[in-house]
């Protein structure tokens, strides 16, 4: 599925709190400012996910200071969906909105089934395991759809 590296490229979710942040931190992380990558929700009634942040920062990527935002919002600040040349929607309902609110654009729509570990596990190492599990699934479907990260990916500290 190695693709070329597209020059921009938007995550989308549900809420825009929990995988999207993830994947947009690490496209950052990972490919730098070698890619513009943003990320938007269906919704945005929910703030950035603690799990979320955690896992994330157990393996370098800082998302604590994301503000979710919806595609209703982007639209209202004048971000033009069509100014990306990949969509990536991590849920059905983010992939049904992008398709919709893209029909009349020439870009691409993928969809990367993504598990929501949100409601996941009774004690927070079960949830924290859950939160690791999509990070990792995003992870490697970045790596298996954009190459080898420009810098050395950190590895996960081992408890």
């Amino acid at each position: 599925m190695l693709g070329p590296l597209p020059q921009s490229v938007l995550f989308c979710c549900d809420h825009n709190a929990v995988r999207s942040p993830m994947a947009e931190g690490l496209m950052k992380k990972f490919y730098g400012d070698r890619v513009y990558v943003q990320s938007a929700g269906v919704k945005n009634d929910m703030e950035v996910d603690g799990f979320s942040v955690a896992v994330c920062k157990e393996i370098g990527v800082e998302i604590d200071r994301h503000r979710s935002r919806s595609f209703e919002e982007m639209q209202e600040w004048g971000d033009d969906l069509g100014q990306f040349d990949l969509i990536v929607a991590l849920s059905p309902a983010s992939q049904r909105q992008a398709l919709e609110l893209t029909r009349y654009h020439h870009l691409d729509v993928e969809y990367w089934p993504i598990l929501d570990p949100t409601g996941l596990g009774e004690t927070r190492e079960a949830k924290l395991s859950a939160y690791r599990q999509a990070r990792d699934q995003i992870r490697g479907r970045m790596l298996d759809r954009f190459g080898p990260p420009s810098e050395t990916e950190a590895e996960p500290e081992k408890d």
